[in-house]
């Protein structure tokens, strides 16, 4: 059976895939277009994605018994941002199949006892934690680059779906952080595909749910871009929400990162 170490780092992989398939194609047009990332053009998309990656290697690879040079963030994103926008996409392919590099060479016990310090974390998380995180800011920003130059992108499917299962386990804790459940009055128990969306003083998304209140209609992309504050009116064809809670109320819920 596969695990949910290897499904993230496959998911991983499809995401580099597409996206490395993608940046010789964009032109520098494309590339100073606005990213799905309100602030962000869709090269400082890929350059937030591929200082994310020489960043989040190192922990991992320090973890496994690697020497690593030591080089404080700081300095990561001033390099980056001084780039150009070609600069900063073609980096992006190499410092994320760096990272893909790091973590497909881990063997299975490494899958399940490795304990990765990311540096802002109270302690050290199990491998999946980090896996699942960077998986989350990659299925979203690549997301945000192909819609820059394509306004019908999706998050990749099978992302999605996985998503949707680390939510409801070892990332949980993230939309402590991220959802603002005070925004709403009353209780909601939102049915989603592959479980549901409970919205109380704080929010848990469940593998089922007794007496919904509300009903998502739509892929389990669009539930992880709700999460992500990525579900806004442009990007919502298809998607529908009926019962004890509106789509514009959830958008408050989840305004995004």
């Amino acid at each position: 059976m596969t695990t949910l170490v290897e499904r993230t780092v496959e998911a991983l992989r499809v995401n580099h895939n597409s996206l490395a398939a993608l940046v010789p194609t964009l032109s520098e047009d494309d590339l100073s277009a606005p990213s799905g990332a309100a602030e962000w053009t869709v090269a400082q998309a890929l350059s937030h994605l591929g200082s994310g990656a020489e960043i989040g290697r190192k922990p991992i690879a320090t973890a496994a018994g690697e020497r690593v040079e030591a080089e404080d963030n700081q300095s990561i994103w001033a390099r980056w941002n001084a780039s150009s926008p070609a600069d900063q996409a073609a980096a992006f392919v190499t410092h994320d199949e760096a990272y893909l590099d790091t973590v497909e060479a881990l063997s299975t016990e490494q899958h399940d006892t490795l304990m990765v310090d990311l540096g802002f974390l109270p302690e050290p998380v199990p491998l999946l934690v980090a896996l699942g995180m960077r998986l989350n800011e990659v299925a979203n920003h690549a997301w945000d680059v192909r819609v820059g130059v394509d306004p019908s992108a999706t998050v990749d499917p099978d992302s999605a779906e996985l998503l949707v299962e680390l939510f409801r386990g070892p990332l949980a804790f993230l939309l402590g952080f991220s959802a603002k459940p005070d925004t709403i009055e009353q209780e909601v128990r939102l049915a989603i595909p592959g479980g549901a969306l409970e919205i109380t003083d704080a929010v848990a998304v469940t593998d089922s749910v007794d007496h919904a209140t509300a009903t998502f209609e739509g892929a389990a992309e669009a539930v992880v871009r709700l999460l992500s504050g990525r579900l806004g009116a442009e990007h919502a064809a298809g998607v529908t929400v009926t019962g004890n809670v509106t789509l514009d109320e959830l958008r408050k819920v989840f305004p995004g990162y």
